[in-house]
């Protein structure tokens, strides 16, 4: 019998930015974000079909939930009204409890890390008026020690470079991330005199945010705010020659520069401080959207023993964290606070079966299709022949990661494949593609490589990764790698094994099955249009494999 981790049944939901729902039962967590079903890229509302999905996805029915968790305590009258009517629809009248944004950031990370003692971080925009915090879990609780007002934001000081770039604020920071490591110049923009870090937190010397921010930043560089428009143009465009690329990566790369120093200012600053207890100083647990930056998360992993990053870091993981932050709560035996073997993957949200899969390919006319018994020996082969392939399995993945269940796979060591794909996917040629690398290859690709099964963090490249990896490596030297053992995912890391048996090239270029600006897939409907739509040269569907 399965030890009950949740002696209630607690609902997590989240309606703002990247809504979804996550349902705890016993030991069981079943997690969905609302874009995956609405097809809204980061849906924004009342997420009606994630938590219709989790709630049957558990097997249980709306009247059995004992406790609604809601991230997030401040809404307008609007928002509030359609949240507890939609709620009351769906589930009768069961207590609504809401959890402050930053608790169940700090909640989903601590409480899934499977460590007693950490210190806890979270950094992000803002919310409930907050844009940081620094808190210390223990056996089962966390407080808080500190904290950074909506005004001095970390976040929203890259949100605003993000923008004045001509990028979508909230949404594209990846894209300067990436877009940083192309500077070739030794100068770099000074932006400490406009955020840094103080004590704990952080000062923004600016005083304002947003929009505000960003017209002020432009100033600051110079930069023609009137032609960010063309400006974004010019790097989706690849102009390397053009004078906005030259300004633009600058700009970026002092943005990144300027995020890493502080986060690795931030972090000696915690380790020198004398009323946190040297037992906090170990490991640390990390989530918020900044986390998202994984070159970033390199300056908080070299300053720690053990670094835990929360698979899904954004607000998309706030519904799973403010569920757990609940459970703590309610649950007197502290015994039950730890999460870590529930979350051994992320692969929490829908599955379908071969009937399923059979019934949408029965109504595709112009597609060939057919019924196999060993996936990984066919699609190894595709990919020793240069194919792009889609592969849809089981449970879809909870978070920003394709990690095999929702993913599309190329030999990660053909460039031109590397080329092939971005322009098929519709993404900008500066962003990089991801290995997904067999746990016994990590130290042959690898520099001082840790655990990173969710690829929330990137490492520097060894030497036998420049010709493996040409095509899932960054520029800079950098990869984002997801690090894989067989019991993570069985048929995926066959795949791979197979490949390697092939080829000597331990790893696969994994990136997330869908068009640039969409959700990832979740259904084998969508991963059928997808297919077509990109140009894909296979899709391997639970037992089928599909071509056109």
């Amino acid at each position: 019998m399965p030890l009950k981790l949740a002696m209630k049944t607690i609902l997590g939901v989240y309606d703002g930015h990247d809504a979804g729902a996550a349902l705890i039962h016993d030991d069981e967590i079943h997690a969905v974000n609302e874009e995956r079903l609405s097809r809204e890229k980061y849906h924004r509302g009342f997420p009606e079909k994630s938590i219709r999905e989790v709630i049957r996805l558990s097997g249980l029915e709306g009247n059995e939930i004992d406790k609604i968790a809601v991230a997030g305590i401040y809404r307008n009258k609007k928002r509030l009204l359609k949240l507890k009517n939609g709620l009351k629809e769906i589930v009768g009248d069961v207590e609504i409890i809401t959890v402050n944004h930053h608790d169940a950031h700090a909640a989903g990370a601590y409480f899934t890390s499977g460590w007693e003692k950490s210190l806890v971080l979270t950094i992000d925009a803002a919310g409930d008026g907050i844009s940081s915090a620094i808190y210390l879990g223990e056996s089962g609780g966390l407080k808080k020690i500190v904290e950074s007002s909506y005004l001095d934001s970390l976040g929203d000081f890259y949100a605003s470079v993000t923008e004045m770039l001509g990028f979508v604020p909230m949404r594209h920071e990846g894209k300067v991330m990436a877009l940083g490591a192309y500077y070739t110049g030794e100068e770099y923009h000074d932006f400490a005199d406009c955020i840094e870090v103080d004590g704990l937190g952080f000062d923004n010397h600016l005083e304002v945010t947003g929009s505000e921010s960003v017209k002020e930043l432009s100033e600051k560089t110079d930069f023609p705010l009137n032609r960010k428009e063309e400006c974004s143009n010019v790097l989706r465009d690849g102009k390397k020659d053009h004078e906005l690329w030259d300004e633009a990566t600058k700009i970026a790369a002092s943005a990144q520069k300027h995020l890493e120093d502080m986060l690795d200012q931030l972090c000696e600053n915690i380790k020198e401080d004398d009323e946190i207890k040297e037992e906090f100083k170990e490991d640390i647990c990390y989530s918020g959207g900044v986390a998202q930056n994984v070159k970033a998360n390199k300056f908080v992993r070299d300053n720690f023993q053990n670094c835990y990053i929360f698979p899904n870091m954004g607000d998309g993981g706030l519904a799973l964290g403010a569920a757990l932050y609940m459970n703590s709560k309610l649950n007197d035996d502290k015994n039950h606070w730890n999460w870590k073997e529930s979350l051994k993957s992320v692969y929490l949200g829908p599955r379908f079966n071969t009937e399923q899969v059979e019934t949408v390919l029965s109504e595709e006319e112009d597609l060939r299709w057919e019924k196999i018994e060993d996936v990984a020996d066919l699609a190894s082969n595709m990919l020793t022949e240069e194919k792009l392939m889609g592969l849809f399995q089981g449970r879809m993945e909870y978070g920003p990661r394709a990690l095999g269940n929702r993913s599309i796979l190329a030999d990660p060591s053909n460039v031109e494949l590397k080329k092939d794909l971005n322009q098929k996917l519709g993404r900008e040629p500066f962003q990089p593609f991801s290995p997904t690398i067999l746990e016994e290859y990590k130290d042959e690709y690898l520099v001082a490589p840790s655990s990173n099964k969710f690829m929330t963090m990137s490492f520097d490249i060894a030497e036998r990764a420049k010709e493996d990896l040409a095509a899932a490596v960054h520029v800079d030297g950098t990869c984002r790698p997801q690090i894989l053992k067989k019991e993570d995912n069985k048929t995926f890391y066959t795949i791979i094994k197979r490949f390697e048996e092939k080829t000597g090239i331990g790893a696969v270029l994994n990136t997330s099955y869908n068009l640039h600006g969409d959700p990832i897939v979740c259904t084998p409907e969508e991963a059928v249009d997808s297919m077509k739509k990109i140009g894909l040269d296979a899709l391997f569907c639970e037992d089928y494999l599909i071509r056109d």
